[in-house]
């Protein structure tokens, strides 16, 4: 939602700030945990002045309503307050709790001293309302006061508000309205507002106070407006508290590219939704309470935008727990996961999110008698219809599972038992079953197409007739923007039109492309890509089996300038970006068409683009939308979603109807609704679902309406806006008269007790002529063809066109099959297509799912645990969890090793190659690299050496004779420094430490025996640290309880042990790089006199003499 209303508070604390004509703005807030002796202490003008209280929760008629006490004491305030603060009041249908007041000075003043001033933003500019006479009885507003519009990069001045605004009000007033109007109005537009009343305005001699005032703010600007506004609180509706799931998803919502909205309409209710898509959204919603379930209506929310499987996790996991932490229900209770066909989203790993939090609640589900509906479709939905089915099977909840080929709303009334569950689907064996037979059989044909084998011979076209079905339509075969024909009428898609992409999107290119070659095409409709965040090069696409390149260019006017045959631009810039990158393409006039896919973008910055466009004659698809597409031409990004959607839906090839949506997700869905009740689709455009989008349903369907090749139109409008009555005014008019199937959806918000803000930003009305109703009947009565509901849409829609085909209006046309088109590799794996030996393998860590995984442990549940360095070790060396004692164990080894002074082999080349001017990887590297039998790496030698003549039975002293007959040294014994009488501690610290944790430690006692005999025969020939942690370790291996023999000696033998000396020693190196560098030592060179310079005295061998 963009249009949000904040508190009179903020309101109020804004214009005191901002609007330079001075305002006397003062005010407390007052809640149940205010303390008063803290806020008298604050606003000590509490204490002397007379006061004026009023609850401040979006309440509209506070005094008619007795809300306001004015005139009034403190002690007065806090009496009248007693007996409402935290009382539950009924206003209009809502009944809410009032727990937030605003107290403000009295101010005195006549009835000739109030005035009205109001502010709103619409379509082109915003206008100014004024009236003389303010107050609670100032009646209709609409029809009082003086109107001053100010256009699109319009301005005002003091001198026109004075002639054509104020000049009603008392000459002495007027220079200072007429200042406080300029500034409030600079204020108004700076600050984003798009709407802003004050009711009364009290201009005294000499000062201007706000007495009422209510306001809205574009939340879509914070981005730019952060810094002024400061941190805003956007209150719910009265009679709707704001709730901390809400809150939650709400910030899930503002930290991911994805859309995810959730209200809490009834937590009592026996009905939940988890729909995906806006517009889907609200059709549900709209359904239900048609079906009579509004009372039973338990939320309203969306997810869309493809979130990734945690974020529907965190969502459904969210939902769940609201709908099961309420008392049961005698019915039970019902959970829709519905939506539409999905144009992008993986519907496969949205479904796996939903599937872990049902696997999660499974419990609480079959307590609560749950049932659940699903209905889906879009990219990968067969493998996310499976999933659940499977998931169905292991719950014990019955899960009732339906795909495309179930009508999107179905499963409302077969929840709600006013229609049969019928059989479901069979499982279907493979994903790929969307790849047709290239002889056409057994192909589904649509009403108005028939198998050309079915046709009177009459009907069947000519051999020199057959075309591509690309050229069926009647398009122009020059390149850009078509030509008007006869009739005036110029389409702004053909099969000749090529594009340029605004960002780095090969995904919705390649999905471009592959369309093209779907439509027979013959070259593809991108001509280049635009991306300011990379260099000019190019980029590898498919042309269905073979490779293409693509260019793609750092700089806008360079692409323009190279492909002078591109007239359409598809922006995927964000939201912070997408203006001004519009206004930049808007420099070029060959560029006659933008689609502009963002969402979020301010409403004032899209009203600018639209006014820009509009005098350039250039036309605006968007923002927030998909696109559209022209079955057999072109298509804009991701609309149709993938092959599989694009082959059932006919969408290769051009039908006879033509329609119009806010929403993308729904253009999807009436893609397919139409291509199973009509001939096909002839053109669709999601005009998007923003309060104004750039181009409307009006300028639509007038192309429709002058292209011959349209027989029908179809609308699908929305609460909110009135752009549907100017269809009505054109079918009266006569300027529109081919059949026309209209629904506006949104017609469950006049049942809510609550103001309920839909997905789509523009999915609110503000008054009775925007509602849903008044539309759907206003259409209806000037003759458009409007269903009883969503539900019957389709068979409305096939009803009207099967008299188009009875009349000979639609001719039935040869259905001819696609050309096949390959599938990309990457997504046949993600399918279950394919299969391939993997190039590696790997058991310890997992980062592809939601959350990162050492050993199959979740990395949230590592540190809940506070496991450390040496439980992760545990985990990614060893595959188990060990025992707390064990992994302090190896925390202990690495802290022993982690250095010992710079003058051993491994710190003295770290030092060296520092001191060369080399980086931190290869001075590391150079340290490691003299790691082996002579330093460091005796640990797997001693374990292995210790650890074979313990398992042979050899006493010590038979172990000690057997390695000196051998010639062989025994590894991990013997100090250069260290004796017996001058101890290592570090080998007593982790002596110490064995001794007392370990379950036992025989190796190391065996070790300890060896020592003693070593040691007699030298005192330096001690049990060393890397001697010691061979031993212990098997020890620890071989007795915790967590390893079997073969395992132990598995891990030994793969050098296991002396990755605890690399890896500890590795942070001493780390450290005596970072020293070098901070002490800025240069090249190092060896001293002569350190070296024994030993030269041959005699010269022998080969003498030329």
């Amino acid at each position: 939602m963009s249009a949000k209303a904040i508190r009179e508070q903020t309101g109020k604390e804004l214009l005191g700030r901002f609007v330079s004509h001075g305002i006397v703005s003062k005010f407390a807030v007052v809640t149940e945990n205010t303390k008063w002796d803290a806020l008298t202490a604050e606003h000590p003008w509490l204490l002397t002045e007379k006061l004026v209280v009023k609850p401040d929760q979006l309440i509209k008629r506070r005094g008619k309503l007795g809300l306001i006490k004015v005139n009034a004491t403190l002690g007065e305030v806090k009496t009248w307050l007693s007996t409402r603060l935290g009382a539950n009041v009924t206003v209009g249908k809502a009944t809410g709790k009032l727990n937030n007041f605003i107290i403000e000075p009295f101010v005195p003043h006549t009835a000739d001293e109030e005035f009205y001033v109001a502010i709103f933003a619409h379509r082109h500019g915003d206008t100014i309302l004024f009236h003389h006479e303010g107050g609670v009885d100032i009646g209709d507003v609409d029809a009082k006061a003086v109107k001053y519009d100010v256009p699109v990069f319009g301005s005002i001045s003091v001198d026109d508000i004075k002639t054509k605004l104020v000049h009603l009000a008392p000459a002495n007033k007027q220079d200072n309205l007429a200042n406080f109007i300029a500034s409030l109005f600079e204020v108004y537009t700076n600050l984003y507002f798009t709407y802003l009343e004050i009711n009364p305005l009290v201009v005294t001699k000499d000062k201007i106070f706000i007495l009422d005032l209510a306001a809205k703010l574009d939340a879509t600007a914070d981005f730019l407006c952060k810094a002024k506004w400061g941190e805003i609180d956007f209150p719910p509706p009265f009679g709707r508290e704001a709730m901390p799931e809400e809150a939650y998803i709400a910030d899930l919502d503002a930290k991911s590219g994805a859309s995810l909205k959730l209200t809490i309409l009834n937590r009592k209710g026996r009905i939940w939704t988890m729909v995906a898509g806006g517009g889907a959204s609200v059709i549900y919603s709209d359904t239900i309470c048609d079906l009579g379930g509004a009372e039973e209506l338990a939320n309203y929310g969306e997810y869309s935008g493809a979130p990734s499987e945690q974020q529907t996790y965190e969502y459904a996991k969210t939902l769940l727990n609201l709908m099961t932490s309420e008392d049961k229900h005698p019915k039970g209770k019902v959970l829709l996961i519905g939506g539409g066909i999905a144009n992008f989203t993986n519907v496969a790993a949205t479904f796996k999110g939903i599937v872990r939090a049902l696997h999660q609640f499974a419990g609480k589900l079959r307590e609560h008698n749950v049932s659940i509906f699903v209905r889906r479709a879009g990219p990968n939905y067969q493998e996310g219809l499976r999933i659940m089915r499977e998931e169905g099977s292991r719950l014990g909840v019955p899960i009732h599972v339906f795909g495309p080929e179930t009508h999107m709303t179905a499963i409302v009334g077969m929840a709600l038992g006013t229609r049969s569950v019928p059989a479901e689907p069979e499982k279907m064996e493979t994903t790929a079953n969307f790849l047709l037979d290239a002889s056409g059989k057994g192909l589904k044909v649509p009403n108005g197409r028939q198998q050309e084998d079915s046709l009177p011979e009459a009907a069947k076209p000519a051999a020199a007739d057959v075309q591509p079905a690309a050229a069926s339509a009647a398009e122009p075969s020059g390149g850009g923007q078509a030509e008007a024909g006869a009739t005036g009428y110029r389409p702004i898609f053909t099969n000749k039109s090529k594009a340029l992409i605004w960002g780095m999107q090969s995904r919705a290119v390649q999905s471009m492309l592959d369309f093209d070659y779907c439509c027979r095409r013959s070259e593809p409709s991108v001509s280049a890509m635009v991306y300011p965040f990379s260099g000019d090069h190019k980029q590898k696409f498919y042309w269905g089996h073979k490779e293409i390149l693509i260019p793609l260019y750092k700089n806008l006017e360079d692409g323009i300038r190279k492909h002078p045959e591109a007239d359409i631009m598809i922006s995927f810039a964000s939201l912070r970006s997408a203006y001004d990158s519009t206004m930049d393409v808007l420099k070029f006039p060959q560029i006659r068409t933008i689609a502009i896919i963002a969402e979020g973008i301010p409403e004032a910055k899209t009203r600018e683009l639209i006014k820009t466009a509009d005098e350039k004659g250039v036309t605006i698809i968007g923002p927030a939308t998909v696109g559209g597409v022209k079955p057999g031409c072109f298509k804009i990004g991701n609309t149709g979603g993938m092959l599989d959607n694009i082959l059932s839906s006919k969408l290769y090839r051009p039908g006879s109807v033509a329609y119009v949506s806010r929403s993308g997700g729904m253009s999807n869905e009436l893609n397919n609704i139409i291509a199973r009740t009509t001939d096909g689709i002839y053109e669709g455009v999601a005009i998007g679902g923003d309060r104004y989008p750039g181009s409307t349903f009006i300028q639509h369907m007038l192309r429709y309406q002058d292209d011959p090749e349209v027989k029908m139109l179809v609308l699908l409008g929305e609460v909110g806006g009135t752009e549907e009555y100017d269809i009505c005014a054109a079918i009266q008019s006569g300027r529109i008269n081919k059949p026309l199937v209209a629904w506006c959806i949104g017609t469950c918000a006049t049942m809510f007790a609550s103001e309920v803000q839909f997905g789509h930003a523009g999915a609110c009305a503000n008054g009775e002529r925007e509602t849903s109703a008044a539309k759907n009947a206003a259409l209806k009565a000037i003759g458009a063809h409007v269903p009883d509901n969503f539900d019957v849409l389709g068979e409305k829609i096939r009803e009207v066109f099967d008299r188009l085909v009875e009349s000979g209006v639609v001719v039935p046309q040869a259905e001819v099959p696609p050309p096949t088109v390959p599938m990309d590799y990457s997504w046949a794996r993600e399918l279950g297509i394919i299969r391939k030996p993997a190039s590696f393998m790997t058991s310890i860590c997992d980062e592809r799912g939601h959350e990162l995984l050492y050993a199959g442990m979740p990395i949230t549940e590592i540190f809940e645990q506070d496991m450390g360095i040496g439980g992760v070790l545990s985990l990614l060396w060893f595959q188990r969890r060990l025992p707390p004692y064990a992994a302090k164990f190896i925390e202990q080894c690495l802290m022993v090793t982690a250095d010992h002074g710079p003058a051993v082999s491994g710190a003295h080349n770290c030092i060296v190659t520092a001191r060369a001017g080399k980086d931190l990887v290869s001075s590391l590297c150079s340290g490691l690299l003299t790691i082996g039998d002579r330093f460091g790496g005796a640990l797997d030698a001693a374990a292995k050496q210790f650890s074979d003549a313990y398992d042979k039975g050899l006493i010590p002293m038979e172990f000690v004779n057997e390695m000196r007959k051998q010639g062989k040294l025994i590894m991990g014994i013997g100090h250069r420094v260290k004796s017996i009488n001058n101890p290592d501690m570090r080998v007593k610290i982790l002596r110490d430490y064995a001794h007392s944790t370990f379950p036992a430690t025989p190796l190391l006692d065996y070790a300890t025996k060896v020592e003693k005999i070593t040691t007699s025969k030298k005192p330096n020939l001690i049990l060393n640290v890397d001697g010691f942690i061979g031993v212990a370790m098997v020890d620890m291996l071989r007795n915790c309880g967590c390893f079997s023999l073969e395992e132990a000696n598995e891990y030994i033998e793969i050098g296991a042990l002396n990755g605890l000396f690399v890896l500890g020693r590795s942070m001493g190196f780390i450290g005596h790089y970072l020293d070098q560098c901070r002490l800025k030592q240069g090249l190092y060179r060896h001293p002569w006199d350190d070296i024994s310079y030993i030269m041959p005295e005699n010269m022998t061998g080969y003498n030329p003499m």
